[in-house]
């Protein structure tokens, strides 16, 4: 039987950019799909835009990857943001920055992206197999062996596992990496959603779906404690809170909460001046304006659709003129517009989250090759590691590099 050099699982953008590097090095690659084609959760991406990279610093995108960020120091390093920029222009693809440094195709197509990866590959003649689940992967003196359900074997020097988390299941992200690591001795850290919205206690809040606030200031609170998030808008749902900040730091949230319990959400929607000096600006525009109601004078400071569910929660009459308002309500107020508190209780399903946070244990994998420390000749890339960054292009770089890094490795 026909023995591979390297066998590459998962065809998403670490897979694929793990077969194309060890087939430009001269070995004889396959790559396994489960699904028929390649490349389907990231045809899905950034709204089917494809948001590829971020121009950001390295220490920016290490950060982004938190305590554990550095273990990708090599593989970006080896294969940066500006590496892979170039591979998609090397390739006719024309890419367009946006805000926040996010790099996007031309095109607005993540389709564009896959087709590129298409073209490389059969350039590169890497013997693509699709609809292979696999189901058992072992090793026999130096050679893996690989079976899929229908029972069809595949033997290879080198494996490259690059099957993805658990999330987005139906294009074929089911966690079938992870349970092959976990039988070849690999820890898997708890698996945690990564990008994903928050459920809130306040049925209020449900009622407001479709609001957002815009540049608002965010805390989070537990035991005492209080984290500060970064200022950004934040987005009213049926069942809670999302918006950009919500999913850059969701997996941090999810990570309390498990902790924790219940958490608080802190709203300051005057970031801008300090407690104490919007204490005296309400008191000199209650002289100032003393014959205005207090909800037309609200509207200086929040959303229309957000003043009426505010003041019934501290029952005061929004038709109340602001000479009529008492020094107790007053301050409450000052204390409402710096810091209305939210309950998280919880977060939507797994599936619905963006990226997978948590898989196969960065200690057990070498930062230089990504090959495992405990199985020589095993290789990991992409979402199956443990850990994830946040949004703006972070994980996709991740993906490309760790799988640029396994391909090239692989093959000595």
């Amino acid at each position: 039987m026909k023995i591979y050099d390297i066998a590459v699982i998962g065809a998403g953008p670490a897979g694929c950019m793990a077969a194309i590097q060890g087939a430009q090095q001269g070995k004889n690659v396959t790559l396994l799909e489960k699904n028929d084609r390649i490349g389907y959760k990231l045809s899905l991406t950034g709204n089917e835009r494809c948001n590829l990279t971020n121009t950001a610093t390295m220490e920016v995108f290490l950060e982004k990857f938190g305590r554990r960020g550095s273990f990708y120091r090599d593989a970006f390093s080896k294969f940066s943001n500006q590496d892979l920029m170039n591979f998609f222009i090397k390739h006719n693809l024309e890419l367009k920055e946006e805000e926040e440094g996010k790099i996007f195709p031309i095109t607005e197509k993540a389709r564009s992206v896959v087709e590129v990866l298409e073209k490389v590959l059969d350039e590169e003649k890497v013997k693509l197999i699709y609809n292979y689940p696999l189901e058992h992967l072992h090793k026999t003196s130096n050679v893996f062996k690989l079976s899929s359900i229908e029972g069809e074997f595949i033997n290879a020097y080198n494996v490259i596992i690059a099957t993805g988390g658990v999330t987005y299941g139906f294009t074929g992200s089911t966690g079938d990496g992870l349970t092959i690591a976990e039988f070849l001795g690999h820890t898997i850290t708890d698996l945690k959603p990564g990008g994903v919205p928050l459920r809130v206690r306040e049925e209020w809040i449900h009622q407001l779906k479709g609001v957002t606030l815009e540049n608002v200031g965010l805390t989070i609170g537990y035991n005492g404690k209080k984290i500060d998030l970064p200022r950004g808008n934040l987005l009213l749902t049926h069942f809670g809170v999302s918006g950009p900040i919500i999913l850059d730091m969701s997996h941090i949230i999810v990570g309390l909460m498990k902790e924790h319990g219940d958490l608080k959400l802190y709203i300051d929607f005057m970031p801008e001046i300090r407690k104490d000096a919007l204490g005296v600006l309400l008191m000199e525009d209650f002289q100032k304006y003393s014959k205005k109601s207090l909800k037309n004078y609200l509207k200086h400071h929040l959303p229309n659709n957000l003043i009426i569910p505010i003041l019934n929660t501290l029952i005061i009459d929004p038709q109340k003129k602001l000479n009529q308002i008492t020094k107790k309500e007053r301050l409450q107020l000052q204390e409402i517009l710096k810091s209305l508190p939210l309950t998280i209780y919880g977060h939507l399903p797994m599936d619905k989250a963006m990226v997978t946070c948590g898989g196969v244990s960065k200690k057990e994998i070498d930062p230089q090759t990504m090959e495992s420390k405990l199985v020589k000749g095993l290789y990991f890339a992409g979402e199956i590691i443990a850990g994830c960054g946040g949004r703006g292009g972070y994980n996709l770089q991740q993906a490309f590099s760790t799988g640029y890094v396994a391909g090239v490795s692989a093959t000595k």
